[in-house]
């Protein structure tokens, strides 16, 4: 039987970083991974980085809805017509607003019985951990039916804080076994049981925030990338993009997490949607992205 695992988790915290440490080790370990990646706008842009190690056929993206509400009878779709594979596993990223109870809910119903029970593994930034404001409840619901916690971003966290993280987590949910990226090993996968702990209930509509996109023109230089950023206001908590920079034939894919930091890197491939500026949260609106890419091109050209 092939095994569903679910990686939820706050805006921002890892989720992708992590569905690429297991998608690698799952191959590595002779494994066919599926993977399904779930975003409110343009989810294609996060699969290319997945296919330096994979055919296209095997990542699918669900893009504009929410797979723990409105989207959730598209992903059973699409599980349920995913290929019979000799050592199959598939892997799905939810959004990072998804309430991550109510879909271990809903996509254990439906689901072909050629598939085990699915299973939750939460992805928890130790630097940001709780301290979202208005957004905590939906945090520290994402990790309430898991299974499994992976915890990140600790290079800037000392060991009391790493401590006092562990600690509520383990008072959120004292059945799930709580590691860290690195103590990853994707053996223990068919070694996890869905949790049975009990889950506050959330009101979802609260993380139902707007999202958008535009098209962005190449940009001069990495100063006009940081501007974009730095313009957007922060209640918008998640902004991605994909462009050419300067000279550069090829593409850069660059992002800013909820606490604010940019993190700008080389992007694999041609993204399939043309280049774009992708934001999640409240006051998300296409003018808005629009006047932000003049200004700061203006800016950086003088």
């Amino acid at each position: 039987m092939e095994a569903i695992i679910t990686v939820v988790g706050f805006l921002g915290a890892g989720k992708t970083t992590l569905l690429k440490n297991l998608t690698s080790k799952s191959i590595d370990k002779g494994l066919s991974p599926f993977i399904i990646l779930n975003d409110y706008e343009n989810a294609n842009l996060d699969i290319q980085q997945f296919l330096e190690k994979m055919d296209p056929k095997w990542v699918r993206a669900l893009n504009g809805s929410c797979i723990c509400c409105s989207g959730i009878g598209e992903l059973r779709n699409f599980v349920n017509n995913i290929p019979e594979r000799e050592h199959g596993i598939t892997l799905i990223e939810a959004n990072g607003t998804s309430d991550a109870c109510s879909l271990m809910g809903f996509l254990g119903v439906g689901i072909n019985d050629r598939f085990l029970p699915p299973i939750q593994i939460s992805v928890v930034d130790v630097k940001n951990w709780q301290r979202r404001g208005e957004h905590n409840e939906l945090e520290s619901n994402q990790i309430q039916v898991s299974s499994l916690v992976v915890l990140t971003h600790l290079d800037e966290c000392s060991n009391e804080r790493r401590l006092i993280v562990k600690e509520e987590i383990e008072r959120f949910n004292p059945k799930a076994k709580i590691i860290t990226m690195d103590e990853l090993d994707v053996t223990l996968l068919s070694k996890l049981s869905p949790s049975d702990n009990q889950a506050e209930k959330l009101d979802h509509l609260k993380a139902h925030w707007a999202s958008s996109s535009v098209d962005l023109p190449d940009l001069p230089s990495e100063q006009a990338i940081k501007e974009i950023c730095a313009a957007l206001p922060n209640s918008i908590l998640r902004v991605k993009g994909c462009t050419k920079v300067g000279n550069n034939e090829s593409y850069t894919y660059f992002e800013r997490t909820p606490d604010g930091q940019v993190y700008i890197r080389p992007f694999y491939g041609t993204p399939s949607t043309g280049t774009k500026l992708l934001t999640v949260g409240p006051g998300s609106n296409t003018d808005l992205l629009e006047q932000v890419i003049d200004k700061s091109l203006h800016s950086v050209m003088g």
